[in-house]
C-alpha cells in the first residue's frame, strides 16, 4: 500500500475496555461478588489461579487513565458499567457510591474532550441473580432464567437516570453469544454451566433483556440518546464446497449469528435454528409479545471481530479457538451442531492461536451492510493478543500488533469504499488486562501494564494507532513491519 486512506470526516477513533477486567476494586463501594469474582476464585476455572480483585486497578487510577486516553487523542472511550457496582444484588435502589465512580469517569471524559460510550452488561451478572435466592429455581437462575430480563432492564434505566444528560452512546449488552454458550453452554466462562437448553434459554432472555432495556432506556434518556447493541457474528467459512461442509456452515452460522440477528432485525428467530434444536428444545420459553420487544429499533450495530471460524462435516465438537477459556472442554457451546467439525485456518496467528485473517471483518462488515441497510455500523471490538515486553530502556515494540491493526483497518476501508456504513472503530484494548479465562496471561492492549507495580507504557503500537486517529487515516506500513 503506498498511499494513505482516508477515512469519512467524523469518523470515530475509540478504545474500550470493561469493568470486571480493568476496574479491581472488587469488595469496595458496596460492591457484590458478580459471577467473575465467583468464577474466577473457583480453583481451576482461571489459568494461574488468577482474578479481577485487583485487575489493573482502573478504579483508583482513573486519573491517570484519563490522561493517558488523552495523551492518545482517543475520540471515544467504550467501556462498560458493573452491575453489582451499581445495584449489588441486581434488585432494588441503586448505590450512589458506585454510580458517582462513572459519574466521575463520565466527567473526566467529557472534560477531556472524549466521547463516552457506555455498555451496560460486558457479562458480570450480580452472583445473586445467579443463585436465584429469590426464585427459588432449584436450578438456578441467571440468564436462562426469564425473571433476569426484567431485572436487567430495571438495572438499565437506573443507570440511564443517573447518566444520561452526560452519555449519549449506550450499549446493552456486549457479546450475548459469549454469555449464553461459553457461560452456560461449555462453561468455560462464568457461571461455569454445561447445560445446552440453559444455553439456548440464556440465548432468548439476553435478547429479551435487550429488548426491554432498549425501552427503559428511551423512556429515560433524553432525545439524543443512542441506543446500540454489540454482537460478535462469526465469520463462518466452509471447508470446502462439498453439501456436508456447507450444511455445517450453515448450522454454525445459525446458532453464532442468526440467533441474534434473526429476533433483533426481523422479530423472528431462524427456523432451521429451531428445527436444529428440536430435539433439545420446543422453545416454548418465547412467549407472545417477546419478539416484537426484541426487534425494538435501533439506533446503531456493534460488531467484535478477532478472527474467522472454519467448519466441516465431522465428529469433532471442540470448540474452535475463540474467546472459549484456556483450556479443552468436554462440552459444547454449540447445542444441536454435533456433526460439525472445527479447523485452525492456515496463517499466522496472534498469541490467542487465533488466524490472522481482516477478510472476516470485511465480510461481516458487508453482510450487516446487506441484511440491515441504513443502519450505522461500528466496530466496537478488533484487536490483538501477543507476547509483549519492555525492552532494556522499558519501551515496548509491538509490530505484530501494528501489522494486525493495519490489516483490518484497511479491510474496514474497502468495506466503507464499497457502500458500508461504518461510523466508528474501537480498539481492543486500551490496556493490558484480565483476559477472562486466561487470566493476566494475554496481553491486548496498546498500552503495556505491569501487574505488579500497575504501571502503565505505551506501545509502539499506541503511538501508531494515535496517529491514525489524530490523521484520519491510515497510512503505509512502515519498513520493517510485515503485512499478515
Amino acid at each position: 500500500m503506498s498511499c494513505p486512506l482516508r477515512f469519512p470526516p467524523g469518523f470515530l477513533w475509540g478504545a474500550a475496555t470493561s469493568a470486571y477486567q480493568v476496574e479491581g476494586a472488587a469488595r469496595e463501594g458496596g460492591r457484590t461478588p458478580s459471577i467473575w469474582d465467583t468464577f474466577s476464585h473457583t480453583p481451576g476455572k482461571v489459568a494461574g489461579g488468577d482474578t479481577g480483585d485487583v485487575a489493573v486497578d482502573h478504579f483508583h487510577r482513573r486519573h491517570e487513565d484519563l490522561e493517558l486516553m488523552a495523551a492518545l487523542g482517543l475520540g471515544a472511550y467504550r467501556f462498560s458499567v458493573s452491575w453489582p457496582r451499581v445495584q449489588p444484588t441486581g434488585r432494588g435502589p441503586a448505590v450512589q457510591r458506585g454510580l458517582d465512580f462513572y459519574r466521575r469517569l463520565v466527567d473526566g471524559l467529557l472534560a477531556r474532550g472524549i466521547r463516552p460510550v457506555l455498555t451496560l452488561y460486558h457479562w458480570d451478572l450480580p452472583q445473586e441473580l445467579e443463585a436465584d435466592i429469590h426464585g427459588g429455581s432449584a436450578s438456578g437462575g441467571g440468564w436462562p432464567h426469564r425473571d433476569t430480563a426484567q431485572r436487567f432492564a430495571d438495572y438499565a434505566a437506573i443507570v440511564a437516570e443517573a447518566l444520561g444528560d452526560r452519555v449519549e452512546w449506550w450499549t446493552t449488552l456486549n457479546e450475548p453469544w459469549c454469555s449464553a454458550f461459553l457461560g452456560y453452554g461449555s462453561g468455560v466462562h462464568a457461571p461455569g454451566r454445561s447445560d445446552p437448553v440453559a444455553a439456548l434459554r440464556a440465548a432468548h432472555h439476553l435478547n429479551l433483556a435487550h429488548g426491554l432495556a432498549a425501552q427503559a432506556l428511551r423512556a429515560a434518556l433524553p432525545a439524543r440518546g443512542q441506543v446500540m447493541i454489540s454482537l460478535n457474528p462469526a465469520a463462518v467459512r466452509a471447508r470446502s464446497d462439498a453439501p456436508e461442509d456447507l450444511e455445517a456452515q450453515r448450522r454454525i452460522d445459525a446458532l453464532a449469528t442468526r440467533i441474534f440477528t434473526g429476533p433483533l432485525l426481523r422479530g423472528a428467530y431462524p427456523a432451521d435454528l429451531l428445527a436444529d434444536t428440536a430435539h433439545l428444545t420446543d422453545w416454548s420459553f418465547v412467549r407472545d409479545g417477546d419478539l416484537t420487544v426484541i426487534k425494538h429499533p435501533l439506533d446503531a450495530l456493534g460488531i467484535n471481530y478477532y478472527t474467522p471460524t472454519v467448519v466441516s462435516a465431522g465428529t469433532d465438537n471442540a470448540p474452535p479457538p475463540r474467546h472459549d477459556g484456556h483450556g479443552a472442554s468436554m462440552h459444547s457451546p454449540w447445542p444441536g451442531a454435533d456433526r460439525v467439525a472445527f479447523h485452525q485456518p492456515p496463517g499466522d496467528r496472534t498469541a490467542m492461536g487465533w488466524s490472522v485473517d481482516p477478510t472476516g471483518l470485511y465480510d461481516l462488515l458487508m453482510r450487516m451492510h446487506r441484511e440491515a441497510p441504513g443502519l450505522p455500523l461500528y466496530i466496537t471490538e478488533n484487536g490483538a493478543a501477543y507476547e509483549d515486553r519492555p525492552d532494556a530502556e522499558g519501551a515496548v515494540h509491538d509490530p505484530e500488533r501494528i501489522a494486525y491493526l493495519h490489516a483490518h483497518l484497511a479491510a474496514a476501508h474497502r468495506a466503507l469504499a464499497e457502500g458500508a456504513d461504518l461510523r466508528g472503530y474501537f480498539l481492543w484494548s486500551l490496556m493490558d488486562n484480565f483476559e477472562w479465562a486466561y487470566g493476566y496471561g494475554k496481553r491486548f492492549g496498546a498500552v503495556h501494564v505491569d501487574f505488579t507495580t500497575q504501571a502503565r507504557t505505551p506501545k509502539a503500537s499506541a503511538h501508531w494507532y494515535a496517529n491514525v486517529a489524530r490523521t484520519n487515516e491510515l497510512p503505509a506500513l512502515s519498513p520493517g513491519v510485515a503485512a499478515p
